[in-house]
């Protein structure tokens, strides 16, 4: 018998706008784009077991997850996941799965999660992109134990780069690296205090400067090799920065949309980076799970 169902879209991301550590615990700031994952859960009362697709075990376990939060017991579901996001890339991809099973879940049962009770149970199962606050959010992304929502970003574009490679963010954020971004904190957090204000200014030259020294700082973290072509290549169109997957391979320009500059940049980006594996598109915007239907 079905219980209930429901269906949301949750965005990716072009890696972070900033990363590091804050008040002793780590975080990132969100960036959040176009390009989204489609969840639906169909809950039922014949079964108790979880289905779904089997490249997606950690959808499926925050499923489990959030009928235990919601103490509903004898419940089972089939779980349908429509991602383009490529996943290893920095591009929260399996962010986008977990936090929407857990939003969906929750919606099957007429029950519409917090973002922060969403960001809780998702970091559970991994480390997890802030994506389900709405706007621009920081997040601390493997304990949830710090949350602001900075606001809604200034129309931008993004043309992101994508070079070959895969990084596991499971596997990446179990090495110690505090020393070294402890390290890196007077950059990460001049640069956070750059996107704070440019966000609440409208300003998307100042939120690209914080961007970009987060980024060049996550050199010491994951050094990018054609980071520094990519830099060139944007101050010399004199977009706002550039922004990266802090634990993946992403690269993205980041340009003021008011200029209207994204689709040309976009074409010579992909006449002269003719090394990358691909090269994309997206719009920035404002977070959060939306219901679909």
């Amino acid at each position: 018998m079905l219980l209930g169902s429901a269906t949301v879209r949750v965005p990716g991301v072009c890696g972070e706008l900033v990363q590091g550590i804050l008040e002793n615990a780590y975080f990132l700031v969100t960036c959040p784009i176009d390009f989204y994952s489609r969840v639906q859960v169909d809950l039922s009362s014949e079964s108790e077991a979880i289905f779904g697709p089997e490249d997606s075990p950690k959808a499926l376990a925050a499923v489990r997850a959030t009928l235990e939060y919601l103490d509903v017991a004898g419940v089972g579901a089939q779980v349908t996941i429509s991602n383009p996001i490529p996943r290893g890339k920095g591009m929260g991809s399996s962010s986008a799965d977990v936090i929407g099973a857990i939003a969906a879940t929750g919606l099957a049962l007429d029950q519409e999660l917090s973002p922060m009770a969403i960001g809780r149970l998702a970091i559970k199962e991994e480390p997890t992109d802030g994506v389900m606050f709405p706007g621009i959010a920081l997040f601390d992304h493997r304990e949830g134990l710090l949350m602001e929502e900075l606001g809604m970003p200034p129309p931008m574009e993004i043309v992101a780069f994508d070079f070959g490679g895969i990084i596991d963010t499971v596997e990446f954020n179990r090495e110690d690296r505090r020393i070294l971004w402890e390290s890196l904190r007077p950059i990460t957090n001049e640069a956070l205090d750059l996107v704070r204000r440019g966000i609440n200014e409208g300003n998307p030259t100042m939120i690209g400067k914080g961007a970009s020294l987060s980024a060049q700082a996550n050199q010491h973290i994951v050094h990018k090799p054609q980071l520094s072509s990519v830099i060139n290549f944007a101050e010399s169109i004199n977009a706002a920065g550039v922004t990266v997957g802090h634990s993946g391979t992403i690269i993205g320009i980041l340009l003021d949309a008011k200029e209207r500059r994204g689709k040309s940049v976009f074409k010579k980006a992909k006449s002269l980076f003719c090394d990358a594996e691909s090269v994309e598109h997206f719009r920035l915007l404002g977070g959060g799970v939306h219901k679909i239907g």
